[in-house]
């Protein structure tokens, strides 16, 4: 079988195809208190640093901060919606927080096509989540798999 009839089988069923290595797509989202309250309502996460205003200002930081999950949070929401797109999921993730993502920060996550496997609906990212200010919160990698939908 040649490559060519591998990546069709691979991708086949797949909504958009297989990706172009350096394809990119992004997604922003201004986050605040409501998120915060979301996510610490389904993980449990009532570290102080997020829902208690005084505590945070006190720390290092400040002032409260975003839960790491909900800034990651827009990858899975890039990896998902666009890139690679409706079917896809995680496979693995290895993600460095490089800054504290406040509330009613403008935050940008970014994914760009590194790898796709030939034989199997498989794409390794880059993977980045920026603030307004074009500092990197978030950075990483991700390995994902686009499964065929109906």
């Amino acid at each position: 079988m040649t490559n060519q009839a591998t990546a069709q089988k691979g991708w086949a069923g797949t909504r958009f195809g297989q990706p172009q290595i350096g394809a990119t797509a992004s997604v922003s989202r201004t986050f605040g208190p409501r998120d915060v309250e979301l996510f610490s309502e389904i993980s449990g996460d009532r570290n102080p640093l997020h829902v208690d205003e005084e505590a945070a200002k006190a720390s290092t930081f400040g002032g409260l901060i975003t839960q790491g999950g909900v800034t990651t949070g827009l990858l899975n929401a890039v990896v998902a919606e666009q890139l690679p797109g409706p079917g896809t999921v995680f496979l693995s993730v290895s993600w460095s927080f490089r800054r504290p993502t406040y509330f009613g920060e403008t935050m940008t996550a970014r994914v760009t096509v590194e790898k796709v496997r030939d034989d199997k609906p498989i794409c390794h990212l880059r993977t980045e989540v920026v603030n307004a200010e074009g500092e990197v919160c978030v950075e990483g990698e991700a390995v994902t798999y686009t499964a065929a939908l109906g």
